[in-house]
């Protein structure tokens, strides 16, 4: 591991655990892109940079028509000097202008990895674990500097990169484009995976053919969004879960992004992502500098599941930080779909109570519990204990749930105010909004402003009184609602399009300040469900919730999808009531409880009317869940039958020593005379010995990974099962 620079032939060599990434430096001053893929011992220049004579490909000098700008791979490319391809950065001069000549001025090698100024990004605990390439960029013309930054781990088959622009000239500068990553593929020989969805429908699974010309995602929501993901994939044609190539690219960001693969005349393939040129610019002031969001490169030689377990890992233990990074997450009851805004301190207890009776660990009251709210209609920025609700407020409810021996947990939504609020009569200019237009609702309710540093101070100071007012364990920060007429009324007209990503700045200031402050509690970040599901927001909270829809069937194909990218320690699943309140749909609650202990189990149902059984049922699923916490969350992940290729889903997890495994199967709808099934199970150690122990029976590693084990004769639609697998000594 590490990163080698050859002087002679201006070669770096970056060696990350299983991986390599080469650049070299053309006629000392052009960055090219040489070779990204398994680890290699040293680089050659097999795969050198080729000149011919390409028709319509400009000569930067006209006397050597072979050199065009166009038919080279670069690392961070622009427009406008023979490359036509779309650019990875583009500058616009004070005389109206948008050319640049960016050229290599010097590098430095450093141990460890340096934080990112005001924004989440991967980290490593010891300078060991890492080394950091930044190559120095510079147009001297007017005294840009463009610094290229390259993190390679000790550990991972990941590289990380981000760039910083520094204006040293004597006029201002406007970033119109500033994507943090750039890279050239020398064919176009892949399919392109992405996460699409909607509200209710996340990430679901696309894979597609690259073809000529741009194919892209993005979001220009000011979120992440339900709608797409800050991720894609280039798969080698023959990858499947187990075999072949894959390049993942992942933005470290929570707001508006781009992320594309462009195919060329020659048929390479550039593929660029980081925040969405559509509607930004940036000021880019004299000796001023601004710093692009991270992202995580990360290379696997087999298959998609393992590019999958890399960033599970590596996200698990090097982005998401605090005390519960490690932890096991408690088993909750959140009173949402049980009440919803209905409720009083009685009934808030009587459901905690029964939770407690069933084994679960944590109650977590939802929205309703502040200012005047009675439905979505009101008092968003308001964050004072409603008093109707709760005569002797916040803090003697929480006194009467921990008198039970449990955790309390409380809702927000601090990025919003109602128009029916006190904090919005004080201050009608604290929202996003454009002067002499329509002020757009969404969930009845406007976004605040948070490129506003009095609006951060407040909003920070409101939640924090509030979690110093009683021994609050968790927060579920919510964001029900994208934006619309950004503006600001605190900046001036040529900084309007600075707005939302300085409102995600602000943002990030706001949740070091609050979860620094408060390193006990457990944060969960939600956006109507997983709508803001990114490496952003994990940086801050260590999980996320997964999506507002709780159905069983409709999980499998959310929670599978997501698993692409984040680990099951994000991923937040509850069991909730039927019919299902976002699809209608009758499952059982076994099925319920089956999909929900692949994720951070949860409940969301009022617990006081379970019958009898039903109480059995979740105190069952409560305590096999805690023997089996620790490997859901913190085990390797498995893919083994996806909900988007047939009618069967399963996965499984794996303990690191390979020592115990737990295996999940769901069946969806019944059919006459189906075949009898068979699951080869994966990750396990094929020299040791395993009991199932639903089986009461022991089989080889190798056995059940290559001849399975026998599913279940089940009856009717819906259906699981698990195993819990034991090494045998």
């Amino acid at each position: 591991m590490g990163i080698r620079f050859d002087k002679e032939k201006e070669i770096f060599h970056l060696q990350a655990k299983n991986t390599s990434y080469v650049i070299k430096l053309l006629h000392s001053k052009y960055v090219c892109h040489m070779y990204w893929g398994r680890k290699v011992r040293d680089y050659h220049e097999p795969d050198a940079l080729r000149f011919l004579d390409r028709a319509f490909s400009g000569n930067p000098n006209p006397e050597d028509r072979t050199f065009s700008l166009d038919t080279q791979p670069f690392e961070y490319p622009a427009y406008g000097n023979t490359d036509y391809r779309a650019p990875a950065y583009q500058i616009q001069l004070e005389n109206g202008s948008t050319i640049t000549d960016l050229q290599y001025k010097s590098h430095r090698i450093t141990k460890g990895k340096p934080k990112l100024e005001g924004l989440p990004a991967t980290y490593v605990e010891s300078d060991e674990e890492a080394e950091t390439l930044e190559i120095e960029l510079e147009d001297s013309l007017i005294g840009l500097k463009v610094f290229l930054s390259y993190t390679v781990f000790e550990n991972f088959n990941a590289v990380t990169r981000s760039v910083r622009f520094v204006n040293e000239g004597d006029k201002n500068l406007k970033i119109l484009r500033a994507l943090s990553t750039n890279v050239d593929f020398r064919d176009d020989e892949f399919d392109l995976l992405t996460l699409p969805g909607a509200w209710g429908r996340e990430r679901y699974i696309e894979r597609r053919a690259l073809q000529s010309g741009v194919q892209s995602v993005e979001s220009r929501r000011g979120s992440s969004s339900h709608q797409q993901n800050p991720f894609i994939a280039l798969l080698r044609k023959d990858t499947t879960e187990d075999h072949g190539e894959v390049y993942g690219f992942n933005l470290v960001y929570s707001g508006s992004f781009l992320a594309q693969a462009e195919v060329d005349q020659f048929h390479t393939t550039r593929v660029s992502i980081g925040i969405n040129p559509f509607d930004f610019s940036w000021q880019l002031g004299c000796g001023e500098a601004f710093q692009t969001p991270e992202v995580v490169q990360v290379y696997a030689a087999n298959g998609l599941g393992e590019m999958s377990r890399t960033y599970h890992k590596l996200y698990r233990t090097r982005l998401c930080r605090g005390e519960h990074r490690d932890k096991e997450r408690p088993i909750l009851i959140n009173n949402w779909e049980a009440t919803y805004f209905d409720f009083n301190a009685e009934k808030i207890e009587e459901i905690a109570s029964a939770g407690k009776e069933l084994g679960i660990e944590l109650f977590v009251l939802d929205d309703g519990w502040f200012g005047k709210r009675d439905d979505d209609n009101t008092s968003l920025g308001d964050w004072f204990v409603d008093r109707n609700k709760l005569p002797n407020g916040l803090e003697d409810l929480v006194g009467r749930v921990r008198k039970m021996d449990m955790q309390f947990g409380l809702w927000f939504e601090p990025e919003m105010i109602s128009v029916e609020s006190e904090l919005y009569k004080k201050h009608p200019d604290w929202c996003l909004h454009v002067p002499n237009r329509t002020r757009s609702g969404s969930r009845n309710q406007l976004v605040l402003d948070y490129s506003r540093p009095e609006v951060c101070a407040a909003i920070t100071k409101m939640v924090s009184d509030i979690l110093a007012s009683a021994p609050i364990t968790y927060v579920k920060w919510d964001m029900n609602r994208n934006m619309t007429e950004i503006g600001s009324a605190a900046l001036p007209p040529e900084r309007q399009r600075e707005t939302a990503h300085r409102y995600m700045l602000g943002l990030y200031g706001v949740l070091e300040e609050i979860t620094s402050k408060f390193p006990h509690i457990l944060f969960e970040s939600c956006s109507g469900g997983g709508g803001r599901f990114d490496p952003g927001m994990l940086h801050y909270m260590p999980q996320t919730w997964t999506s507002d829809n709780t159905d069983a069937i409709s999980r499998l194909k959310i929670q599978h999808g997501t698993s692409i990218v984040y680990p099951v320690s994000a991923m937040g699943a509850h069991v909730s009531d039927v019919p299902n309140h976002q699809v209608h749909r009758y499952t059982s609650l076994d099925i319920r409880g089956d999909a929900a202990m692949s994720g951070n189990l949860g409940y969301e149902l009022d617990l006081t009317k379970l019958t009898n059984e039903e109480k059995e049922v979740v105190k069952k699923q409560v305590a096999s869940y805690k023997e089996i916490r620790s490997l859901v969350q913190f085990g390797e992940f498995y893919r083994i039958l996806s909900p988007f290729e047939g009618n069967e889903t399963a996965w499984m997890f794996v303990s690191e020593d390979q020592e115990e495994a737990f295996v999940s199967y769901f069946r969806v709808l019944a059919e006459p005379q189906a075949p009898l099934k068979v699951v080869k199970l994966k990750g396990l150690d094929p020299e040791k010995q395993y009991e199932v122990v639903e089986l009461g029976k022991t089989y080889g590693g190798d056995e059940l990974m290559h001849i399975g084990i026998n599913v279940p004769d089940f009856q009717g639609d819906f259906q699981s099962f698990g195993w819990c697998l034991k090494e045998v000594h």
